[in-house]
Formats: C-alpha cells, structure tokens, sequence
C-alpha cells in the first residue's frame, strides 16, 4: 500500500462531514440494534471520577454529545483529531468545558508526556495510521500503568464485502481497508499490549429506502469504481436483492479493551 496516497485519500474523506454523516446516518435509521453502536461502546468504557482521558480520532465528538456526567467525571478530557474541520463541529456538539481541550493530534506523535492517561480511545481510525505499531507505542507511552486503551473496529465480513458482491458487475471490489479489523485487532494489540479482550456487538442493517444505501455507497473511497457510473444504474442490481421490500445487509462491529 502507498501510504502517502492512502494518507491522502483520508484527509480528503474527513475533511468535512459531510461522507462521515451520510454514513452514520444509515446506521441510525436501519440498524437492527437500538442500542446503537456508540451507546455501546461507551456502556464498555470505566471511567472513574478524576480520570485523565484522551480520545484519539474523535470525529464530530457524537460520542460525547449529551454526556456531561461522564464529560464531568474526568479530571481532564483531550479530544483530537487530525483534522480541523472535524474538531470545530466536535467542538459544537460536545460544547465548552473547563476540563475539555480540543486538539489536533497524529496518534504516531501524541504531543504529551509519559504515563499521563488513566484512559485513551481512539474508535474506527486505527486501520488509518500509516505506522500502527508506532502509534500503538505512544498509546502505551502516554497511558499510565494500569490505564486502559478502548478501540473500536469493523469485521472484514460485514457491509463492504456484501455490497461488493452485489455490484461486482460494475468493477467494484472488496477494497475493506483491513490493516485494523476484528480478525486480526487482537494479534496486532497483543504486540504492544499485556492483556487484550475482545467484545462483539450483533447488529445488521434492514434498509427499506434504496436511495439511502445509494447515497452510502457514493461516501464510501473504497467504491471509486462507482464514480462514473450514474447512481440509478447502481439502484438496479439493489432493488433485485430486497427482500419483502427489505435489504437486509450484514454489519460486523466490536471493539477491544486493551492494558
């Protein structure tokens, strides 16, 4: 992989909002879990009065949006990203705090000293970072020990590959960034990390509005085959895989705690 290029593609994919959304979107209005992914994730999260937290890759901050108990628990919360656009609307969901500090942070150079993080979480962006293991080790530089590092991730097995099969007849493949998945997260943590466990969250996608998977499929970079093709072509072959006016997609989402 061309890790300049691939770099690029993801600045340029999370420069705004706009694909990140559009994808989260699908997911509150067809996911067939009602707990929600992120409600999850963070039911898994012990964070502990007077707790130093760092979220690395925090998007939009939805994670911590109408969370002011748990914002309020923590002796300090940094919430980064490497990118400005997504840290200014983070910045509006989440709000001002006296403890919270938003910051434009690369994993592989965390701009703080050693053993300072009762917690750090970095959620669907590990299979981004060009050197993971460097970025491991300064997660585990900046935790103190004893801390823990809570990472969510995608399976290799869920919404990609099964629309990939559907559209293969127009060029697309099965691209599923995987440098960071469910299949191979623990074998990559346990390098870097003395205890690493495995949670997985069942969840499935039952879409009734065809033009809403379209509109996914267009957010997503690893569909690039697609940018020619017109999206009511992309429609067709959709449509042809409802069933009972449904389309039912597999999802294939956890997260590991790691210490």
């Amino acid at each position: 992989m061309n890790k300049g290029n691939d770099i690029s593609v993801v600045k340029q994919q999370y420069a705004t909002a706009n694909n990140l959304c559009t994808r989260m979107s699908i997911h509150d209005k067809y996911s067939t879990n009602k707990t929600g992914f992120g409600n999850w994730i963070v039911s898994n999260y012990r964070i502990e009065k007077g707790m130093k937290v760092l979220e690395l890759g925090c998007g939009i901050g939805d994670m911590w949006k109408n969370r002011e108990s748990l914002i309020r628990a923590c002796s300090k919360l940094v919430l980064s990203d490497f990118s400005e656009g997504m840290l200014a609307i983070a910045k509006e969901n989440v709000g001002n705090y006296d403890n919270v500090e938003y910051k434009v942070v690369d994993i592989q150079e965390i701009p703080y000293e050693d053993e300072i993080f009762d917690v750090v979480i970095a959620n669907m962006m590990l299979y981004h970072v060009p050197d993971i293991y460097r970025g491991l080790a300064e997660v585990r530089r900046v935790l103190k020990k004893g801390g823990s590092f809570y990472c969510a991730t995608y399976g290799e097995h869920g919404i990609t590959e099964y629309l990939s099969k559907i559209l293969s007849a127009y060029g697309v493949e099965d691209k599923l960034n995987k440098n960071f998945t469910l299949q191979n997260g623990y074998a990559i943590l346990s390098r870097s990390f003395l205890k690493v466990e495995k949670l997985e969250y069942i969840d499935s996608l039952e879409v009734t509005n065809v033009d809403d998977i379209v509109e996914y499929i267009y957010s997503l970079s690893s569909m690039v085959a697609l940018s020619n093709v017109p999206k009511h072509r992309i429609k067709e072959p959709l449509m042809q895989n409802l069933t009972d006016g449904v389309l039912n997609i597999p999802k294939e989402y956890g997260m590991f705690i790691a210490s």
